[in-house]
């Protein structure tokens, strides 16, 4: 009889380390902010550099008192690539994270608006959300100044660029209007974006070809 109490104490000592702690795993999610917060500014970047475009067929006379910038034009186009190469990454890390950034978990048809792909993150996930909200600030920034000097730079005749050229960043600038007035979803803006950011890479450089000697 007086082993039975101390099988008995036994069992109670080891039944709650056999329960489960839902709760536990359920404290270590949070909702993250809509993606589109991230990935809109990121295409308007790519609109920015893609908008020198308008410069071949937005011609006006030069006034002796027009605002001059104050980099050359060499350096404004290697700073425009560095924009092209540090959204493209941007794009790719979207892809790497399509959970958090891409759809994934959504209905494979939801458009890319506000309020629909939200997903539960843990930790390294909305601290990695942060990271990218912050470089695609950055970019955005920078991607407007340095595609709004080399405009300038094109309408001074520091960069002398054939036709074709800039018929290719209209192609890219037409591509990302598409996005919006397709409602395309997500996954397909996201994968959109990193096509445009590595094809205007390739444009920047062409234009760093144009200056006069």
């Amino acid at each position: 009889m007086t082993d039975e109490p101390k099988a008995a104490a036994a069992e109670v000592a080891v039944e709650p380390q056999a329960q489960p702690r839902p709760a536990e795993v359920v404290s270590e999610t949070r909702l993250a902010p809509d993606p589109f917060t991230a990935v809109l500014p990121a295409l308007a970047a790519l609109g920015a550099i893609a908008s020198i475009a308008t410069i071949n067929w937005a011609a006006q006379e030069r006034t002796p008192d027009r605002s001059r910038s104050k980099r050359k034009a060499a350096t404004a186009l290697r700073d425009l690539e560095t924009c092209c190469l540090g959204l493209l990454e941007i794009f790719r890390r979207f892809q790497r994270n399509p959970r958090l950034f891409a759809g994934e978990g959504a209905p494979a048809s939801s458009p890319l608006k506000f309020g629909v792909h939200g997903p539960r993150v843990g930790p390294d996930a909305a601290r990695l959300f942060q990271q990218l909200i912050n470089d695609v600030a950055s970019m955005l920034v920078l991607a407007s100044q340095n595609a709004f000097d080399v405009m300038s730079a094109v309408e001074d005749g520091e960069i002398e660029a054939p036709e074709e050229l800039f018929f290719g960043f209209g192609e890219q600038q037409d591509r990302l209007n598409q996005l919006i007035q397709s409602r395309a979803t997500l996954k397909a803006s996201v994968d959109t974006g990193a096509d445009v950011a590595a094809r205007l890479t390739l444009l920047v450089r062409e234009l760093k070809r144009c200056r006069p000697e």
